[in-house]
């Protein structure tokens, strides 16, 4: 329980920076989705799929590689062959904008607004670099100064945003003065300019990890790290297939590419409402990596892995109930006009819970070096999302989109499991997790029904769904005592 505790703590720390740090971030959604039309916040989310998906290929998998060879190597060393390949990578990326940008912008229908690209691409290369310097603060345990950097570009983000658009145009009118830097009707431009200059600073800040590189090639140790990071190239870019290419697709496969950039921002928005999922899933994942790595020679690490995995699934599952029970609330978050896609929330919250538990689950093929197997998971996954979106968004539309990457995440966690369970055994309670699982949906069930008998906002409905939510608290808690009880009991 001991070291549970600690993983706890870290993910504490990652996630109560993360959490705060983001929601700010997020409080830009009620904002942008009231000053920006659903297409304008179409093309909003359709370049950061892109931001997304190009990632992968600028860092191609040296985060974890680093993480690998860390515990075996010097770590330094280690830490500057990862960054010198992103450096390169990234190099070699600013070339190709500089050279064919205006020939890229007009290959994606972006011809007249040459400026989103170069934005983009500023911000891909700024978040790039800054990467393996994280990966580092992760590897010594700097927590803290790795919240504190990561909420400062948050916060850096969303004040340049709120100048822009909130204080300059209301300002301008009220004193008919022009304030400075203020940009004359602003536009979707001003996200992707906060978010460049929030990089800059960023990667300023991390000042004191790059100096600690010294850059010395070791052309033997970063083939050996490559041999191990590549097959992560093509689980990043298949899982970035299944985050993200529903976005890049729907302007190209719906017959109307104007309803599509609409639909794209209608669905984008109602994404969003997954946040606490999603970010609780972020803080862990930037524990459990290094957790797990630093507990791969411990002779009990695969009960450990289990037992991790039996809170993570009643939290991820709490979490559910809590947005799904209250989502009539939690719809004020975005504006009027994107609550039309309210009903694709539930379905994206189970599918982020599958991702979650995939990533649990997925931990077998990183201890075992068996990442090619885990590639073959996630390509497998990418062929779902493509095959699927491609049949489901012409009769769905964004709502295809959706239930794709719920068929997607579920299937990847299953063969997860089925090959997790033949190479690399970890005992996971099947039975716990299935009765929280159940549990969750019934309880969705009913409090779907009560919602066509009963006001949701009425006093009766809101605590019926109180009640709900504290019975599978309460639930959780009896389960995990008594396993808590029992192993030091066993102890």
């Amino acid at each position: 329980m001991s070291t549970i505790k600690k993983l706890a703590g870290q993910t504490a720390v990652y996630g109560l920076s993360s959490i705060a740090g983001r929601f700010i971030n997020y409080l830009l959604v009620p904002l942008f989705t009231r000053v920006f039309t659903q297409a304008e916040y179409g093309i909003n989310a359709e370049f950061y799929a892109y931001i997304s998906f190009l990632n992968i290929l600028l860092t191609h998998g040296m985060e974890t590689a680093f993480f690998r060879f860390a515990q075996e190597n010097n770590s330094r060393k280690v830490y500057a062959q990862a960054f010198i390949s992103i450096f390169g990578a990234s190099s070699f990326f600013f070339l190709l904008v500089l050279v064919g940008g205006n020939f890229i912008s007009n290959q994606i229908g972006y011809g007249l607004h040459p400026e989103y690209l170069t934005y983009a691409a500023g911000i891909l290369i700024l978040d790039a670099l800054a990467a393996i310097p994280f990966a580092l603060l992760r590897e010594q345990k700097k927590a803290l100064r790795f919240a504190v950097i990561k909420n400062l570009n948050i916060f850096i983000n969303v004040g340049i945003n709120l100048y822009l658009l909130v204080f300059c145009p209301w300002f301008s009118n009220v004193y008919k003065i022009i304030p400075p830097f203020a940009i004359i009707n602003p536009g979707i431009e001003v996200v992707f300019i906060a978010n460049l200059i929030a990089s800059l600073v960023t990667l300023i800040l991390l000042f004191a990890e790059l100096r600690q590189i010294s850059f010395v090639f070791d052309k033997e140790l970063w083939q050996q790290m490559m041999v191990y990071a590549i097959p992560m190239i093509w689980v990043g870019l298949a899982g970035m297939v299944n985050e993200t290419l529903d976005r890049a697709l729907l302007r190209f496969v719906w017959p109307d590419p104007i309803e599509a950039q609409q639909m794209n921002g209608i669905y984008s928005a109602n994404y969003k409402l997954s946040i606490i999922i999603t970010l609780f899933i972020q803080a862990y994942k930037f524990a459990a990596e290094p957790f797990f790595f630093a507990h791969a020679k411990q002779t009990d690490k695969r009960s450990l892995y289990a037992e991790v995995m039996n809170y993570f699934a009643w939290i991820c599952l709490f979490i559910f109930i809590l947005i799904s029970s209250f989502l009539h609330y939690f719809k004020s978050f975005i504006g009027p006009d994107f609550h039309e896609g309210l009903k694709v929330v539930p379905i994206l919250l189970w599918a982020n819970i599958f991702l979650g538990l995939y990533y649990n689950v997925s931990i077998w093929y990183k201890l075992s070096n068996q990442t090619k197997k885990g590639a073959l998971i996630s390509l497998i996954g990418a062929g779902i999302t493509i095959v699927l979106n491609l049949i489901l968004i012409p009769i769905l539309g964004y709502e295809g989109c959706a239930w794709t990457t719920f068929i997607c995440y579920l299937t990847m966690l299953v063969i997860g499991y089925y090959w997790g369970q033949k190479y690399y055994p970890i005992p996971y309670n099947i039975k716990r997790i299935g009765l929280y699982v159940f549990t969750a949906i019934l309880i969705y069930i009913i409090i779907t029904y009560v919602s066509l008998q009963i006001e949701p906002n009425s006093f009766l409905g809101f605590a019926i769904r109180l009640v709900a939510l504290f019975l599978f608290v309460g639930l959780g808690l009896k389960m995990e005592f008594k396993n808590l009880v029992a192993s030091k009991n066993g102890a």
